[in-house]
């Protein structure tokens, strides 16, 4: 090399940008991760709510009009809440509507079983970012995160050079990661 010419090292560079990089993307990653999950399992859980069902006792009959015996139940179950609705559904039973919950009333027997959900507030929030309820301005983020990662996979795969990078095993790496969505593709039948 002719002196007074450096040799231009990128590979130190190219680390500092993907580490960095990279530690950038962690916290998006885990939630697209953690999102990811759940909501692929939808059929057997719902990942935004908990729901959940309880039996309480009033110790005997509850008599008076709709209103009275919601404001009976309400009182307690030490619930503050208004009823969004209260219906009567037969002679012995009432339902009290209520925000994230439903009151099935017995009048004849003073039992009152409660059905309801509770919001499963981080991966609530996760879903609601992954599924891009945010728009405009998250798709911009969602965007910048996609271009992280590609940045992230493309840099990777110049890190390390020779037999060790992609001229050698590293090349069999990402023949492996593109053939696992092709195969899957092939022998799924495709859309």
């Amino acid at each position: 090399m002719p002196e007074g010419r450096r040799r231009l090292r990128w590979r130190p560079w190219l680390r500092a940008v993907h580490r960095d990089l990279g530690y950038t993307a962690v916290g998006l990653t885990v939630i697209y991760a953690l999102s990811g999950l759940a909501v692929n399992h939808i059929e057997d859980w719902d990942p935004n709510f908990d729901n959940y069902e309880a039996v309480h006792q009033l110790g005997g009959p509850i008599a008076g009009d709709d209103a009275a015996v919601a404001r009976r139940v309400l009182d307690h179950l030490d619930l503050d809440e208004a009823p969004t609705d209260v219906f009567r559904v037969d002679a012995d039973e009432v339902q009290v509507l209520l925000e994230n919950a439903t009151l099935h009333v017995r009048t004849d027997s003073g039992e009152v079983r409660e059905e309801g959900q509770r919001p499963r507030v981080l991966l609530r929030i996760a879903n609601w970012l992954h599924l891009n309820r945010g728009k405009k301005a998250w798709t911009t983020i969602a965007d910048a995160y996609a271009i992280g990662l590609l940045t992230l996979a493309v840099s990777g795969m110049f890190m390390l050079p020779g037999r060790r990078g992609l001229l050698g095993r590293g090349a069999l790496f990402v023949l492996a990661g593109a053939a696992v969505p092709v195969l899957y593709v092939t022998l799924s039948g495709g859309p």
